[in-house]
């Protein structure tokens, strides 16, 4: 394991991901369609979306419950913003490869369609990485001795956010 990933702060905030992540997994499998966001930090996370405090609490609970009995893949999201990130960038390089070196307008244009074409593979390429990168450096689905502490409702604009603390 990579030593910075286990200093405190970090270790929380991966902890705390994939505790959002499981939570989204729960309220899922009881609640379709689904609406929500999330976005954690060393102190717990939040969930954006139209949720009673005491439901959401209870997919917590459940949550934390299972990533401790061995679902660790409940951690990782097709939705998280890892995953984004990742395409994004590999999109983004392989439009670069396939524009560079066209100084005119006329030869970017006669290109747009190799870029389309690597920034399509990029694409398919890019998702098992970002899997990777979110299973083993942005999430952890494991949670040693992480507890939830308090849940808070308030509102941001006109959408119920709830703030689930954690220690551990």
């Amino acid at each position: 394991m990579n030593p910075i990933l286990e200093i405190p702060a970090i270790s929380r905030i991966r902890r705390n991901h994939g505790l959002e992540h499981a939570t989204i997994h729960v309220l899922t499998e009881k609640k379709k369609p689904l609406s929500v966001a999330g976005h954690s930090d060393a102190g717990g996370f939040w969930i954006l979306g139209e949720l009673g405090t005491e439901e959401l609490l209870e997919a917590a609970q459940e949550a934390l419950a299972r990533l401790n009995n061995g679902e660790h893949d409940l951690a990782v999201h097709p939705n998280c913003g890892t995953n984004f990130a990742t395409y994004g960038i590999f999109a983004g390089l392989g439009s670069f490869l396939a524009l560079s070196g066209a100084k005119k307008f006329k030869d970017r244009l006669d290109r747009l369609p190799l870029a389309a074409l690597l920034a399509t593979v990029a694409l398919i390429l890019s998702q098992p990485v970002a899997y990777r990168l979110q299973r083993e450096v942005t999430t952890s689905g494991r949670m040693f001795d992480l507890s939830i502490t308090r849940i808070t409702r308030t509102f941001i604009g006109n959408r119920t956010a709830h703030r689930i603390e954690t220690k551990g």
